[in-house]
């Protein structure tokens, strides 16, 4: 694998694989922590006297021309970071960066036939001299841009995924102990797999968010009107058993934030776990819990966290979260923050990304990772 530091890059036209893919609302981008993280490539390529051609995605349009997910916003916030003229789409001004129009508009950019992905992969090919892989959220996608592309062109990792890379490979390569993962999020069968293949790897494995009621009730617990996977609680009775077998500290909510209803205007009510009633909800670890999560955690010597402990988007439920997101910037060695909702709440809850070891762009890509997975992204590019 070529490395970016050694491409010839001046007066070449390089196609630069970025993870745009951020949080909007009404049109209006509320996290550009993606966009951010793309620079330091960029202003690279940029300093080398490249011109860049930026391809990248935006939500799941599903190969249809969807207007609000195009990425004409992400086009204007860029140029403002960048301090420089972004065309977009179909406007051609003669800057130095260009970013096409949302790439999954192109039913061939995700298509399952490696034919049809090859013909969109050529025609993205003759944009470029070289082509830089530096998307690490869609990684672990075999889309043409991702997958295809690289072996067309004389190719290398940005500084964003080699980042990612070398903290993945730090949790996943002997790894100082004691190692602790918390994992959150609302569906177990999300998780599933990473947390069999981590099981006999960590130390302390800590479970919130909405697929923590998944275990409660493998554990024969009543928990109301609570987010549940039935057909996973064979699976999930099985990996409480292997983590006790292992003497694996496996941490599960005492008490729980509980509601009669899903809305920002509902009033939380703590409950111990042993008495939520069948007409409530939960949705926040309870304050007991977040405090023992957080002694958890700062025991830890290395620490991977991925998925909010409740629906912190409601203020009356983002105790946990926040209390968690608190005991990682306590970690004495390497704390992660696994990317997606997860980074997102730590910026929401008014963290700042230098208060963390790590946060990571790509939620999915690093679980499939730590999963054991082979990432077709990286396997392009020779990582």
């Amino acid at each position: 694998m070529s490395s970016l530091n050694t491409l010839e890059v001046s007066g070449k036209r390089v196609f630069l694989r970025c993870d745009l893919n951020v949080p909007l609302k009404d049109g209006v981008i509320t996290d550009d922590g993606r966009i951010r993280a793309s620079l330091p490539t960029i202003k690279f390529l940029l300093d080398g006297g490249a011109t860049i051609v930026i391809g990248a995605h935006l939500g799941r349009p599903k190969g249809e021309v969807k207007p609000e997910l195009s990425l004409a916003p992400v086009a204007q916030r860029l140029a403002q970071l960048l301090g420089t003229p972004v065309d977009f789409a179909e406007s051609i001004t003669g800057a130095k960066v260009h970013l096409l129009e949302n790439l999954r508009f192109n039913n061939a950019e995700t298509s399952k036939d490696d034919s049809e992905r090859s013909i969109f992969a050529r025609g993205l090919a003759q944009l470029a001299d070289i082509y830089v892989g530096d998307g690490f959220g869609a990684v672990h996608r075999k889309h043409a841009s991702v997958f295809d592309l690289p072996a067309l062109l004389p190719h290398a990792a940005g500084f964003l995924v080699a980042a990612e890379v070398e903290v993945l490979r730090k949790l996943t390569q002997n790894p100082e102990r004691p190692y602790g993962v918390v994992l959150g999020g609302a569906k177990v069968s999300d998780k599933i797999g990473v947390i069999s293949n981590l099981l006999d790897k960590v130390d302390v494995l800590a479970i919130g968010g909405g697929m923590v009621f998944t275990f409660l009730a493998a554990q024969g617990k009543e928990i109301g009107k609570s987010l549940v996977e039935v057909d996973l609680i064979p699976t999930v009775k099985d990996l409480i058993a292997r983590a006790s077998s292992l003497g694996v500290a496996l941490v599960l909510p005492t008490d729980i934030a509980v509601a009669t209803e899903f809305s920002s205007d509902a009033k939380a009510k703590i409950v111990n776990v042993d008495n939520i009633g069948k007409d409530e909800i939960g949705l926040d670890i309870g304050p007991e819990s977040a405090q023992t999560f957080s002694e958890a955690i700062r025991s830890c010597k290395t620490l991977f966290w991925n998925g909010p402990m409740g629906v912190f988007e409601f203020s009356a439920f983002a105790h946990g979260t926040k209390v968690v997101a608190e005991a990682l910037t306590g970690v004495s060695g390497i704390s992660v923050v696994g990317g997606g909702d997860s980074a997102a709440a730590v910026r929401t809850l008014g963290f700042a990304d230098t208060d963390f070891g790590y946060i990571s762009t790509g939620g999915g890509a690093s679980l499939e990772y730590l999963e054991g997975k082979e990432l077709p992204g990286l396997l392009a590019l020779g990582l």
